[in-house]
């Protein structure tokens, strides 16, 4: 019995199911005692090998994502936030928003919370199977400017489009020169009514020409 369980679980390994190998020997045991029939002890097997590729999955989106780890929403401080403000995020944490590649703003003053926020947000997406990037503005910008460079700025903003939600924090902590407003433009215009965009701010929207420093490109911003 025991070669012929060893045997089974290198040929399942091979077939690339972890789980289904390490679960068989005692999901039998179990489904004998239980009186389960094959088919039943067949789909405990498969409901396991699917929840634990599920699970990897997930894994895998957070680690390529970038969010910070603590700031979910099982440690953002919700009180701290206006009923109005509360209600929304219940909206927004279910996700509707990505598949209507709607973006979302969060502004307010340094320190209000903004950036937890918008990071709980993003592991909300990634627990629902979205494949999210967080990133400072700062460094996204100097990213699309090197892929510039390069002459490879298409293809940055390709691989950027695979992201179904982009999370830019501290947009306004940058004053941005003119290379760095327009590849930063050419994103979001790429993205707008097609994929979702987080942006955090300390910027009230009459300071936006900071950023856009000429009036049109600011005015023609998607929001």
């Amino acid at each position: 019995m025991t070669d012929r369980h060893a045997a089974l679980r290198a040929m399942l390994r091979t077939l690339k199911l972890p789980a289904i190998a390490d679960l068989f020997a005692e999901l039998a045991v179990k489904a004998a005692k239980a009186g389960l029939t094959h088919e039943a002890y067949l789909l405990e097997l498969v409901q396991a090998e699917v929840a634990q590729r599920e699970q990897r999955r997930i894994a895998r989106l957070l680690h390529q994502s970038g969010l910070p780890l603590e700031k979910t929403f099982q440690t953002l401080q919700l009180d701290r936030f206006p009923p109005a403000i509360r209600q929304q995020l219940e909206r927004l944490r279910h996700g509707t928003f990505v598949a209507e590649a709607i973006n979302v703003l969060a502004l307010g003053r340094p320190g209000a919370g903004k950036s937890h926020l918008a990071a709980a947000l993003g592991h909300a997406l990634v627990a629902d199977g979205h494949r999210v990037l967080w990133t400072s503005t700062a460094q996204l910008v100097q990213r699309l400017l090197a892929a510039k460079r390069d002459l490879r700025l298409p293809q940055c903003l390709a691989q950027l489009d695979r992201v179904a939600c982009l999370i830019l924090d501290d947009i306004g902590y940058v004053q941005h020169d003119r290379d760095e407003m327009e590849v930063l433009f050419t994103l979001l215009a790429e993205r707008y009514e097609r994929r979702s965009v987080i942006l955090t701010t300390n910027l009230v929207f009459s300071d936006w020409t900071r950023i856009f420093k000429e009036a049109m490109t600011s005015r023609c911003l998607p929001s």
